[in-house]
């Protein structure tokens, strides 16, 4: 039981991770039909934002505590993956907008390769160790360990999604998101600016992806090029589990995704009687993506068409 419960926890963790990253996806496809599959990248330039700015207070600043440099990293780390994610949709995407579906899906595939290679060039194509900055003293729970990092991505996790929901439902601009995803002309005959919105969007998305990347790379300690690739695989099919365009779908399908993960890579080798074992952990969610698009191509929640985004 304390094995169980250790890789419940450990997959809560993750799938909270994903959680935030198919906030992203769900968001853009609910308001104008596209797959950003350079949301990915998005989250590794936040993470190795995060990880400069973070060696550069520890030289200028020495004896801050770890927690004010990795929420200042954090935020520098928001606004360049904002500004990356504004400038992608207005240089890339918006100029596609009335072109056909595969443009911007090509597009955004060729996006996702520019990145990686431009990150390779600005810090190099080699694994950063990426500083621990809370106390490293776990807390035991009915016998399973979870670090501070881990309760620290739980917690911002929560208010992230608390926040967006707020942001979404009680806003301005939500409602004006929730008419865009409905119909962007009739929006724009009341008054709201498609493009504005649309901007808004890409830039929330960018707020979360960075977050999760910070978080990412605080949990396993590694920052690299590269780094964003599968998590953004696996957060587009916590986002197609759950129900594209949903957001409550995105936040059920990336726990759900990160438990059953977290779980399986646990018993994998029992069950396969050693011919699998943890290091194959990643099958789960590709397999998770072919049932669903096959039994439920819709999503477990199902997409929702007027409130989506």
């Amino acid at each position: 039981m304390e094995i169980l419960l250790q890789q419940i926890i450990n997959g809560l963790v993750l799938g909270s991770m994903y959680a935030l990253i198919a906030l992203g996806y769900t968001m853009v496809y609910g308001i104008i039909n596209l797959i950003n599959f350079a949301h990915g990248e998005v989250l590794m330039v936040g993470a190795l934002t995060s990880w400069t700015i973070i060696g550069w207070m520890q030289s200028a600043m020495p004896g801050t505590p770890g927690w004010i440099i990795l929420i200042l990293a954090t935020l520098i780390a928001c606004v360049v993956a904002a500004t990356l994610n504004f400038t992608i949709e207005k240089v890339a995407y918006r100029p596609l907008r009335n072109s056909p579906k595969l443009a911007p899906l090509i597009t955004a595939i060729g996006m996702s390769i520019l990145l990686q290679t431009l990150a390779m060039i600005i810090w190099r194509p080699t694994n950063k160790a990426y500083p621990t900055l809370l106390p490293s003293d776990s807390v035991h729970i009915a016998g399973a360990a979870i670090s501070p990092t881990q309760i620290m991505i739980l917690v911002v996790t929560a208010i992230s999604l608390a926040v967006l929901t707020w942001l979404v439902n009680y806003t301005r601009l939500g409602r004006a998101m929730r008419a865009t995803a409905e119909n962007p002309r009739v929006a724009a005959l009341m008054g709201i600016r498609p493009d504005t919105v649309i901007s808004a969007t890409f830039i929330i998305g960018a707020v979360l992806a960075a977050i999760a990347g910070v978080m990412y790379a605080s949990n396993y300690g590694i920052a690299q090029h590269a780094m964003g690739f599968i998590p953004g695989l696996k957060a587009f099919t916590a986002a197609v589990f759950g129900g594209i365009g949903n957001l409550a779908g995105a936040v059920v399908g990336g726990l759900l995704l990160g438990v059953i993960e977290a779980v399986g890579a646990g018993y994998l080798s029992d069950v396969t009687g050693g011919v699998l074992g943890s290091q194959h952990s990643d099958i789960f969610a590709f397999i998770i993506l072919i049932i669903t698009l096959t039994v439920r191509p819709s999503g477990l929640l199902g997409e929702r068409v007027a409130d989506r985004a």
